[in-house]
């Protein structure tokens, strides 16, 4: 129960560090970027992988 809680506050976290640091690239970038989608999952998916292995070890999950 406690690293189902652990990674569903990660996840919402995550999403919302991910659009804030892509909002904050596009304002130093001067423009909008063409491929926002998949600049965000990028970033999305390269904190997840991260985070999410640190809430295993954490946790003591294999």
């Amino acid at each position: 129960m406690k690293e189902s809680v652990l990674f569903t506050l990660a996840a919402i976290l995550l999403y919302l560090g991910a659009d804030w640091l892509l909002d904050r690239m596009e304002v130093a970038a001067g423009r909008r970027f063409e491929h926002l989608s998949l600049i965000f999952f990028a970033i999305l998916g390269t904190a997840a992988v991260g985070s999410f292995t640190l809430i295993r070890w954490y946790t003591g999950q294999p």
